[in-house]
């Protein structure tokens, strides 16, 4: 039954555009929204809500009720405050970093303190502050890298956007005290099922699995930990959505098929880790979409017109610019007839 299961997955991920939902509401009920490209987390809650407004969605960023930081997957995300110490604590992991600073030439015993004291007390910092405050033990990517151990040990997070860059926080400064992780291995993995399941259901360990990073093994391990839940009302899946690059819809299940025609597969995942923003019409990816300043370009899978599209086009421009002109809306060539 695809259409149920669209249906579904479509409600559980806030798609039908439940009303009254705020920034930090949305977070913790998707549990983790990519926040790797900022401006396609922000295109996510405008999908999600008729509502919401970037300055409401930076006021809870910069209030610390949501925090960008690295989980699922070891990518960025926005994350609920309250469930930083239970998700982080599954999901974190530090082969990858320090592989990355060994190969930056970033090497010591002393690397999670170094990277602790020069953050500690300093407010949000570009990376290029934080080069100067290690005094030549790091440079470049080499200065992520280790913000990212810093995050493992629980000390460090990013703050909001500095004329267009990252910054990066000593957490104590940020949320008061650096993020005590769960203890209780079972708890955290019973709790990670329950909401996935919320936020994806129907789903499987496999889905989960493929979502958070984490062993196969593990995931199942959670299901069989999480209580049972009834799923989600399914609401009415019809109707036409614009969803940005990276969205959890494309994210967050292993298989695509159910969404996603594999003729058209590269169109949406060209390689080079790009994903494209996403046209979906009842659940299913019909085409891809782009936008240059105000201007937004859609490119469907098909020829001729998509009906429907108006009213979604002027949305994205009302959110990002609040003079929305669907004259303005352009189609490019098809590229459905190419090889997949």
């Amino acid at each position: 039954m695809p259409n149920e299961t669209r249906s579904a997955r479509m409600t559980a991920q806030l798609l039908h555009r439940p009303p009254g939902l705020d920034a930090g509401e949305m977070v913790r009920h998707l549990l983790a929204v990519q926040a790797q490209d900022v401006p396609s987390a922000l295109l996510a809650f405008r999908a999600r809500s008729a509502t919401l407004t970037i300055e409401r969605i930076e006021a809870a960023w910069h209030s610390r009720e949501i925090v960008r930081a690295w989980g699922p997957r070891g990518t960025l995300h926005f994350v609920h405050r309250d469930d930083l110490p239970w998700l982080l604590a599954l999901t974190r992991n530090d082969t990858g970093t320090l592989r990355r600073l060994a190969q930056e030439g970033v090497t010591g015993d002393d690397l999670p303190r170094l990277i602790g004291d020069a953050l500690e007390g300093q407010g949000p910092l570009t990376k290029a502050q934080l080069e100067e405050r290690l005094a030549g033990r790091a440079k470049g990517q080499g200065v992520v890298h280790l913000v990212a151990l810093a995050a493992f040990h629980g000390l460090a997070v990013l703050g909001p956007l500095q004329g267009g860059k990252p910054t990066y926080v000593h957490t104590a400064d940020w949320l008061g005290a650096p993020i005590s992780f769960e203890v209780d291995h079972d708890r955290a993995l019973a709790e990670l099922a329950v909401r996935y399941l919320r936020s994806h259901a129907p789903a499987t360990p496999e889905d989960l699995s493929a979502w958070s990073g984490l062993p196969l093994g593990t995931a199942r391990a959670a299901f069989r930990l999480a209580a049972p839940s009834p799923p989600a009302d399914a609401s009415e899946s019809g109707g036409v959505r614009l969803a940005p690059a990276f969205d959890e819809y494309l994210l967050g299940w292993a298989d695509r098929t159910l969404i996603l025609d594999e003729r058209h597969r590269r169109e949406v995942f060209p390689g080079g880790g790009i994903l494209r923003p996403i046209m979906l019409v009842d659940g299913v990816i019909r085409g891809t979409w782009s936008r240059k300043g105000e201007a937004v370009t859609l490119a469907p899978f098909e020829d001729g017109d998509p009906p429907g599209w108006t009213d979604e086009v002027a949305d994205v421009r009302a959110f990002l610019s609040g003079s929305p002109r669907p004259d303005e809306v352009r189609l490019r060539p098809s590229a459905a007839h190419s090889a997949p």
